[in-house]
C-alpha cells in the first residue's frame, strides 16, 4: 500500500514547481524582450510586469501567512496588484523574480516540514496543504496569462 501522505506531498511539491501540465514561468518569462514587460496588447488590463508583480505578492501573503500568526494581507485588490505598467528597472524585475522563486521554496520547505492538514492557528480553517495548493493554481494562471501576452506580442515561440 502507498504511504498517501508522501504521495500528497509529493504531488502538492511538483505542483508548487511548475511544469508537468503546467508551464513553467521561467519558460514563460524566458528571452522576453525587457520592452514588452510594460505593454498592455489589445486592451488588455494588465501588463506582463503586472502579472510577475501580482504572482509575487500573493505568493509572499500565502507564504506568510501560513507562517505568521501576525502577519497583515495587503488591502485586496488595490494592494495586489502594481500600478505601474512596467519595473522602473532591471533591478525591480530580477529582484521580483528571485523573489517569486524563493518563496516557493519557502512554501515547499513547509510542505516538507509542518503538519500540511491541520488548521493554520491563526487562520479559519486552511491549512498548508490549501495555502500551497492555492499558491500554485493561482501562479499556474497566470503564468497562462503570460504567455497569451506574449502570443498576442509575437515573442512567444512555442515547440
Amino acid at each position: 500500500m502507498p504511504d498517501n501522505h508522501q504521495t500528497v506531498v509529493d504531488e502538492t511539491i511538483k505542483f508548487l514547481q511548475g511544469g508537468s501540465a503546467h508551464a513553467h514561468l521561467d519558460d514563460a518569462l524566458a528571452d522576453l524582450p525587457a520592452e514588452q514587460r510594460g505593454q498592455k496588447p489589445y486592451g488588455l488590463p494588465y501588463s506582463i510586469w503586472q502579472l510577475v508583480e501580482h504572482i509575487r505578492i500573493a505568493l509572499w501573503d500565502m507564504l506568510e501567512f501560513s507562517k505568521d500568526a501576525s502577519h497583515q494581507s495587503p488591502k485586496w485588490p488595490d494592494e495586489y496588484w502594481p500600478k505601474e505598467n512596467e519595473p522602473a528597472d532591471e533591478v525591480a524585475w530580477t529582484k521580483s523574480i528571485q523573489q517569486i522563486k524563493s518563496d516557493s521554496q519557502s512554501l515547499i520547505e513547509l510542505v516538507k516540514t509542518r503538519d500540511i492538514y491541520t488548521p493554520i492557528p491563526h487562520g479559519d480553517g486552511q491549512t498548508i496543504l490549501r495555502e500551497t495548493l492555492q499558491a500554485a493554481d493561482h501562479t499556474a494562471y497566470h503564468v497562462a496569462e503570460i504567455i497569451i501576452i506574449r502570443r498576442l506580442l509575437g515573442s512567444w515561440k512555442s515547440s
